[in-house]
């Protein structure tokens, strides 16, 4: 088992900054590839971003890309996700996933992960 827990949520106005982490209770995280996912209220859970297990290849929704960075320190089993020039349209709950089936590459659907943590709040407001 692996549990994610995120962190790093809150109440931002529109052009802050907000940096989530995501913790993961393995050493083994080191080799999983890892998501982030985000759920707006009445809307469906959507793909933000992802990274290879080493951290060299990163992948992110058109949405979020040029203001998003998904980044890794293994040696910590920590995921990040720095988030620049945040929009009232980028409140959501946002969760992180891991895949600890495949190879560590890059992933971009939710059916892909399985473990997810249980979400942090990010509100930006106008």
């Amino acid at each position: 088992q692996v549990q994610l827990v995120e962190s790093g949520g809150g109440l931002v106005q529109a052009g802050g900054s907000l940096r989530l982490s995501c913790a993961a209770s393995k050493r083994t995280f080191s080799s999983y590839a890892m998501g982030w996912f985000r759920q707006a209220p009445g809307k469906e859970r959507e793909f933000v971003a992802t990274i290879s297990w080493s951290g060299d290849s990163t992948d992110y929704a058109d949405s979020v890309k040029g203001r998003f960075t998904v980044s890794r320190d293994n040696a910590k089993n920590t995921m990040y996700l720095q988030m620049n020039s945040l929009k009232p349209e980028d409140t959501a709950v946002y969760y992180c996933a891991a895949d600890s089936l495949g190879w560590g590459n890059l992933r971009t659907l939710q059916s892909e992960y399985n473990y997810w943590g249980q979400g942090t709040q990010v509100t930006v407001t106008s």
